[in-house]
């Protein structure tokens, strides 16, 4: 066979070292048979294409092939990696701009319990929450014959009572790794983003379960991000989508696929649990009892008294001090106690603001150098009386905002915050 000329070698000519990889091609050598060995021919390598529905990563796009994120995170991944002319538009209406990033609506939903567990001692913990919650996660993991186990645990009740903090503890205490969304991650500008969402976070905690470890779906204020606050509440398509994403869930736990993923592939069970305030704002097919486990939480005086007493343990109060200002303040809300602590921190404060002075107050809380240090000051003494002034004061503002309520006087009569017209509350009016 005749070499081209082009290819034929000169005596003066140099090809470079680039130019003769180009064009060098592997050659199949032949046996004596005649016959060429099968791993010499072109065929794909065994590992590239078992099974149905898997990509074979043969490009510079491999990243991109493996993702499995939507088109707006794609878009953004790929600005800047194909020619000006494809993309269409330039500067922030171009079209290699996203219209929602994935940080707008993907967050980490891995929290570390570590910490809290190795001061579990320092909490109080339940004994009806945590009987609740260690028997839902122990029948969800259990294999019960012929016996349908609600997957969803929903604890609901008044604001404030440390369900969150409450569900936090028994999932350290029990050494269950929990993966967290909140009701912010409900609600998208992309249609089906939060559905996604879910089943995503679901199979995150699937795959904590596949490696030996207890995993949960833990969804905070259920009811603020999927369910309806009156007649004025618009009812989105994702409100629908996240309803019907729960109860696929909670009707085939073992089976959750993926947008545009259609293989079945048993996983393994997550217990979901969910909180919120008032769960007949939801769907209603979705809370009921095959599919939901309701628990109303509604701390006994004992369990107030118990966390406030983990609340100020650190101040040295001691428990009869801690009873005594529960019953004080009866009607309010276990975050009321924890609020009160930080109140009375302000008077000390207030005394260091007037010791750096106002103009320095910003290089010691923000970036502080060496010499200045991080900001510290004796911790100011926390005594029965000195708690239940401050409570006293908590009160009053909640009592302002109860009373006065200026926003339908405005909109009613366009009347003023006094009664006589005048600009001024009564409060501020000159003493005679």
């Amino acid at each position: 066979t005749r070499v081209p000329h082009a290819f034929r070698s000169q005596p003066n000519d140099t090809m470079s070292a680039v130019t003769m990889s180009a064009l060098s091609v592997p050659v199949a050598k032949v046996s004596a048979r005649g016959r060429v060995a099968r791993h010499q021919l072109g065929a794909t390598p065994a590992q590239l294409g078992k099974g149905n529905g898997v990509k074979v990563h043969m490009s510079r796009w491999k990243g991109m092939d493996e993702d499995i994120s939507d088109d707006q995170q794609d878009i953004a991944r790929g600005r800047g990696m194909v020619d000006s002319k494809f993309q269409g538009g330039f500067g922030l209406g171009g079209t290699a701009n996203a219209v929602m990033s994935s940080s707008d609506y993907v967050s980490d939903g891995f929290k570390d319990l570590s910490k809290m567990k190795e001061n579990a001692d320092e909490f109080y913990i339940s004994e009806a929450f945590m009987d609740k919650m260690t028997v839902h996660i122990a029948k969800n993991f259990m294999d019960l014959p012929r016996i349908k186990v609600p997957l969803i645990l929903g604890v609901w009740g008044g604001k404030g009572q440390g369900k969150t903090f409450q569900t936090t503890l028994v999932c350290a205490r029990l050494g269950v790794q929990p993966i967290i969304m909140s009701a912010g991650e409900l609600e998208s500008g992309n249609a089906g983003e939060p559905a996604k969402l879910i089943r995503q976070r679901y199979r995150e905690a699937s795959d904590i379960v596949k490696k030996g470890r207890m995993s949960t779906l833990f969804i905070n204020d259920l009811d603020a991000g999927a369910g309806r606050m009156g007649g004025s509440t618009q009812y989105t398509v994702n409100n629908q989508m996240v309803n019907a994403t729960l109860m696929n869930l909670a009707d085939n736990p073992t089976n959750v696929q993926l947008p545009g993923q259609y293989q079945v592939e048993e996983i393994p069970r997550v217990p979901v649990i969910a909180t919120g305030n008032d769960f007949s704002t939801l769907y209603a097919p979705l809370i009921r009892d095959g599919r939901m486990e309701k628990f109303y939480w509604s701390p006994t005086f004992q369990d107030r008294v118990g966390v406030a007493c983990g609340i100020f343990k650190a101040d040295g109060v001691n428990a009869n001090d801690v009873e005594v200002l529960v019953r004080t303040f009866d009607g309010q809300s276990i975050d009321f106690f924890g609020a009160l602590r930080a109140r009375v921190y302000d008077d000390k404060v207030r005394a260091w603001i007037k010791e750096v002075g106002i103009d320095a107050m910003g290089s010691y809380l923000i970036n502080p150098s060496k010499d200045k240090g991080k900001v510290q000051f004796e911790a100011p003494r926390m005594s029965l009386d000195i708690l239940l002034q401050y409570g006293k004061m908590l009160e009053q503002e909640q009592e302002n905002v109860n009373r006065v309520q200026l926003a339908d006087a405005y909109l009613d009569g366009a009347v003023l915050a006094g009664q006589s017209g005048s600009s001024n509350t009564p409060q501020s009016s000159l003493m005679n």
